[in-house]
């Protein structure tokens, strides 16, 4: 069964976080989004949620969740918009590769690591809100230039605060409640 893991890639569970991460993702996407004022763009807690699954995760499982959970919430609204669903997916890959250096698992997380991620995702946002869904929107959809790059700075800035603000509660509280590495000793 090792070896059928290791082909495959994705543990069961990867797979169980990815079913559920999507599942929350979903929900939160599509019910709890606030409308900032430009169209097709909202204030999504559900990118928060996408920075502690992706933390924990990896990049792998960040994708996932990002391409699955937003492509469920716009298929709810008709179809989904792919230049989107794809910068969500990119997104939680790159938050999935701060994994490494925040080891949530370890139970120790430090401000300088927490500053560091922070750094990380604003990194992420501008990249996919900023780059590939402006990009794909005009390469994909003919959408004019100057609308959906004016929709990925709002989304970008909206992105950082929620992840800045929901991502970073979330993560400090699972770290809070998971025993440091050194808590458990032999007698």
């Amino acid at each position: 069964m090792s070896e059928q893991r290791k082909k495959s890639g994705l543990s069961v569970r990867a797979v169980v976080a990815t079913g559920i991460g999507a599942a929350v993702f979903f929900i939160l996407m599509k019910y709890i989004a606030i409308p900032t004022g430009v169209p097709n763009t909202n204030v999504n807690v559900a990118e928060g949620w996408l920075a502690l699954i992706a933390g924990l995760f990896g990049p792998v499982v960040g994708f996932l969740v990002g391409i699955i959970g937003h492509t469920l919430t716009d298929a709810t609204y008709g179809a989904p918009w792919w230049s989107w669903v794809l910068a969500d997916g990119i997104f939680g890959l790159l938050l999935g590769l701060s994994k490494r250096f925040l080891d949530l698992q370890g139970g120790d997380l430090t401000a300088k690591k927490l500053i560091q991620f922070n750094v990380w995702q604003i990194v992420a946002n501008v990249v996919s809100w900023v780059v590939i869904a402006p990009i794909g929107d005009i390469l994909i959809y003919k959408q004019p230039a100057n609308k959906v790059f004016l929709q990925g700075i709002v989304a970008a800035i909206v992105n950082i605060l929620s992840v800045a603000i929901i991502g970073s509660i979330l993560i400090v509280a699972y770290v809070k409640s998971r025993p440091k590495k050194s808590s458990l000793r032999s007698e």
